[in-house]
């Protein structure tokens, strides 16, 4: 055979080279920890749907985000489970709410860059995102009241960020939340606190884990009337736009794996730091069938946020952090 290649990509995949040449990175620092702090416990409890993660109790908030601090990742996002829920929720706003205290703890007693969840679900007892019609179990047509939730998701926000939170992340997908909190904050003298807003959010199916990690699942219903069809694109950028507009400072797209063409498009859309969120769904997959033996955790875990990082994220919110920051 007399054929020669013209173009020889090989040359730059020696060792020597290969790192030079590399066009993606991932850093610990460009990683964000969640955090579960439950306040119906006295003792760490594991999360079996999600190994290497528990919940822990309020005055051991500060502890835990240090082990994460000692990997080299500096942020972490705070979710909590309350002792009581009602139906509009309102230990996710009160002063002396679970997250609140985990924030106090953890501000006072570490460094780390602290994020506060801001949704309803994990409050309410219908484990809706928001305000809903009484009895609204029986309606099929379930919807939550999206202006009337406007005004708890402000106080939510406005009470974490009284609570040493640096940023806030509004969750619910209810229109008009990135407005309705960054009026709030400045109102509250809180013009410096960020805003990530989990701008395209999916009704998904990777969100198991996690519903039982924060006991957040609807008691009834779904979450299809409020969150974003799988099948749309084009509405993600929609919903981005809209954010951008209200004000948020970083663009969340949630799930990350199944969206990477979202990420993609949102990264080419604004200017604004893009993050993407790892769900609890995604990492428990990779260590079901690491436990099989199928395939190396490690490699596939890094190998997974490499994947959300060329494919536009700036930030990461992932499960694995702690795990592969201490090896990055």
């Amino acid at each position: 055979m007399s054929f020669e290649p013209t173009d020889r990509p090989r040359r730059l995949r020696t060792d020597g080279i290969r790192p030079l040449v590399q066009e993606t990175s991932l850093d610990a620092q460009d990683l964000i920890a969640p955090v579960f702090v439950d306040e119906t416990i006295e003792e760490r409890l594991p999360i079996s749907s999600m190994p290497g993660h528990e919940r822990v109790p309020v005055d051991e908030a500060a502890a835990r985000v240090a082990e994460i601090r000692e990997t080299g990742v500096e942020a972490v996002i705070v979710f909590g489970v309350p002792d009581s829920k009602d139906a509009v929720g309102s230990e996710a706003y009160a002063e002396d709410g679970v997250v609140q205290r985990g924030i106090r703890e953890i501000s006072a007693n570490t460094d780390a860059y602290i994020i506060g969840d801001v949704c309803l679900c994990e409050y309410t007892d219908h484990g809706h995102c928001g305000v809903i019609e009484p009895h609204a179990e029986d309606d099929p047509t379930l919807t939550v009241k999206n202006d009337e939730t406007l005004e708890l998701l402000a106080q939510t926000a406005v009470s974490q960020a009284e609570a040493g939170a640096d940023m806030v992340a509004p969750s619910s997908m209810t229109d008009g939340m990135v407005g309705a909190i960054r009026a709030a904050l400045d109102e509250a003298g809180f013009e410096h606190v960020p805003i990530m807003s989990y701008a395209a959010k999916y009704e998904s199916s990777f969100y198991g884990p996690f519903r039982d990690a924060a006991d957040g699942a609807p008691a009834f219903g779904d979450r299809r009337h409020y969150q974003m069809d799988p099948a749309n694109s084009r509405e993600a950028l929609r919903e981005v736009r809209a954010d951008v507009q209200e004000g948020a400072d970083v663009l969340m797209v949630k799930p990350a794996l199944p969206y990477l063409d979202v990420v993609s498009e949102v990264r080419r859309e604004v200017d604004q730091p893009v993050a993407a969120y790892n769900v609890s769904g995604e990492y428990a997959m990779l260590h079901a069938a690491a436990d099989k033996g199928w395939l190396d955790l490690e490699a596939t875990a890094y190998e997974s946020l490499l994947s959300i990082k060329r494919a536009g994220a700036d930030l990461i919110l992932t499960y694995f952090a702690e795990d592969l920051a201490d090896k990055l």
